[in-house]
């Protein structure tokens, strides 16, 4: 990139909790943030809000009436969003927003479906409510920004596709600063069935239930999370910026399947070198993996890796033996992870993973995110 983007603020809601220090405490812990719930018909592990988050959620519901109808997706967006944006004195009403999601509304299309199914009737707001765009508008309206605003979906990639859009909107002179961002609200009956489907769920009682980053793990551990999490950016130089994205890199790859990745991970190497572009690989102190637990998934994302640095690979972690799969919020509190091992210069590994090995320094990082469809996206971030 010739031009680097400032990050300016990033705002989050997750298992982790929601303000920076409270994140970052949780971080330097080796505890995970899974419990087994009662979702559908059996317990499931899921990385779900704390009752406190829970708590300001409902009253973010009570707060507008029209907030009433809109699904926990749209409410963590609004939440994190207000997050990002109160320390930042933006005066300009035209910042863009966009805010994907892998899923959207799905406790809403669960609760209207079942009417319709019962009744033979649909809800006067299960059309507008549902609609996927409707997380940036509802984002726009409670910040009244008046910016360009749309969400998109690209799986389990769309926070970190949001962020490659946001920079092409604001490399192209026609927006200054931008919103970018996933939200996620999966926790349903309807969607754990589907994971499990795939066989791809945690479902061992063990003191770490997902081992993302395990190579020697023996069964999928893949678990669902929820939250949102949102990155302010923009083109001018910020004093007080929280660092740079210096390269971004995006790829996809033939499928066998529609969840497939190659063993190899053949969309995760081409996005890591557009990513680095001139930057020589010694230059890269840490990757940041998506690594959602699975056997086929991990692996194919260290060999990338492999295949990327050869004989010197740089400090290799993940965060979802932590916090889980959050699909399109888990690019960006990866990101967020990243930024946070740079203000504190401290590099936070996975406690059970093989890749033991520590930065000397921690400068320029690099962030992949992967979903379905043989897509991958990875940004290289570093200091301001």
């Amino acid at each position: 990139m010739k031009n680097p983007v400032s990050i300016t603020s990033i705002g989050s809601i997750s298992p982790l909790g929601k303000t920076s220090e409270e994140v970052w405490e949780n971080y330097i812990s080796n505890d995970h943030f899974f419990h087994l719930k009662e979702v559908g018909d059996e317990a499931s592990w899921v990385g779900d809000l704390s009752e406190e988050l829970q708590k300001e959620v409902e009253e973010l519901r009570g707060e507008n009436s029209k907030y009433r109808y809109l699904d926990n997706s749209v409410l963590y967006a609004i939440l994190a969003a207000r997050s990002a944006f109160k320390n930042l004195n933006i005066s300009d009403k035209a910042t863009g927003i966009n805010i994907g999601s892998s899923r959207g509304a799905t406790g809403l299309f669960e609760k209207y479906h079942a009417e319709y199914l019962q009744t033979g009737r649909s809800s006067t707001y299960s059309s507008p409510s549902t609609t996927l765009g409707n997380i940036s508008s509802w984002v726009a309206q409670d910040l009244q920004l008046n910016g360009p605003e749309f969400s998109h979906s690209v799986t389990c990639s769309t926070g970190m596709h949001s962020i490659l859009n946001a920079i092409a909107w604001i490399q192209s002179g026609m927006a200054k600063s931008f919103l970018a961002g996933g939200s996620e609200a999966p926790l349903t009956g309807f969607t754990l069935a589907q994971m499990k489907a795939m066989k791809i769920y945690a479902t061992e009682n063990i003191a770490y239930p997902c081992r993302a980053l395990d190579m020697q793990k023996l069964q999928n551990s893949m678990i669902l999370s929820e939250g949102a999490g949102i990155v302010s950016l923009t083109s001018v130089k910020e004093e007080n910026s929280l660092g740079v994205i210096k390269g971004i890199g995006y790829a996809n790859e033939k499928l066998k399947h529609g969840a497939s990745l190659s063993k190899n991970g053949k969309c995760l190497q081409k996005s890591m070198k557009m990513a680095m572009g001139h930057m020589a690989e010694k230059d890269i102190d840490a990757v940041v993996m998506h690594a959602p637990g699975t056997i086929g998934g991990d692996l194919a994302e260290v060999n990338a890796v492999r295949s990327v640095f050869q004989d010197k690979l740089p400090a290799i972690t993940s965060n979802k033996w932590k916090t889980g799969h959050s699909f399109a919020a888990s690019g960006i509190l990866s990101l967020q992870m990243a930024v946070l091992m740079l203000q504190h210069q401290q590099f936070l590994p996975v406690p059970f993973s093989e890749f033991k090995q520590q930065p000397d320094k921690l400068e320029n990082i690099l962030v992949n995110s992967v979903g379905f469809g043989g897509n991958a996206v990875s940004i290289l971030i570093g200091k301001k």
